[in-house]
Order: structure tokens, then sequence, then C-alpha cells
């Protein structure tokens, strides 16, 4: 099954230096039975893309924990098969039994240095948007309005070289 981790950069860092990580709590997002039947219309990669933006958004969560971290929103796509799925969580979320080996990454979506701005304000006001303030909605629809570049496993160090 294809999973959508959150991330942060510095999540990213210790995936090269130490060759896997441990999900965060074991959470991530996937294509399941619940996300597909929330959804009226859509073919299996809007699906999955939806499930992609749910992890991005968790990684904004995880950037807001943390006072030191790379305002960029990370997701990390890898295929595993042991995984449980928590709709009672949401419907697109899935839980993982251990570390995710970076020979299982498929890809890495990351944003660029120019939505820096858009996700620190967003990450300030994440919790208040989860409340349904609309100045807060609104700081984290800027963030989102940027799409995350896709990345190869084996660029990632390179990447994050030339931050």
């Amino acid at each position: 099954m294809r999973v959508y981790l959150p991330a942060t950069v510095a999540v990213l860092r210790d995936l090269v230096d130490q060759g896997q990580f441990v999900p965060v709590g074991g959470t991530g997002f996937a294509l399941t039975p619940a996300l597909r039947e929330s959804y009226a219309a859509g073919d299996t990669e809007e699906l999955e893309y939806a499930a992609m933006l749910d992890a991005a958004r968790a990684s904004l969560r995880l950037i807001a924990a943390d006072e030191k971290a790379v305002p960029r929103r990370a997701v990390v796509s890898v295929d595993v098969d042991d995984v449980k799925l928590r709709p009672d969580l949401d419907f697109s979320v899935v839980k993982l039994s251990g570390p995710v080996a970076l020979a299982q990454v498929a890809a890495v979506h990351l944003d660029t240095g120019e939505a820096e701005d858009d996700v620190r304000a967003a990450a300030e006001v994440i919790d208040a948007a989860d409340l349904g303030d609309p100045d807060a909605e609104f700081a984290l629809g800027g963030a989102e309005d940027h799409e995350l570049a896709w990345y190869a496993p084996q660029e990632l160090p390179f990447v994050l070289e030339l931050m």
C-alpha cells in the first residue's frame, strides 16, 4: 500500500543519515476504503493526492511543534504492507508498526523555498484553523496553494545539501 508520511526537513536528514525513520506516532495517510467512500467521485490518482495533502497538513503540525524547524512541508511516500486502518481518527489515517527504511521510499515531496513564509504563517495558526478561525484558514490556504515538489529517493541527499 502506498502510504504518505508527514515529515520535516530534520526528519528527511535523519532518513538520509540513518537509512530509516520512525513516523511520529506511526501515523501515515493512504487511500483507504473510508477515504474512497467519502468522495462522490475521483479516480485512484486523485484520491491518493488527497491522502498526500492530509500528510502535508500533518507536516505543518510537526513544523509547529518544533520552533527550529525549517518551514517547508515534507511528505515521504512509501510502499508498505503492514498497516492498520484507523478510520476512527480520519478517513485516510493508517498506523505503521515500525520504522520505514530508505529502500521503501518511493518519492519525497517537499516545499520549495518560495513557500517558506506561507508555511511559517500556516504553522503558527494550524490549531486555530482546525477550530474554524477564518483568518487562520486563510493563512493555511496560503501554504496549501504551494505545490510540493517531487523528488526521487536518490535525489534527496543532494536536495538537502542545497538547502
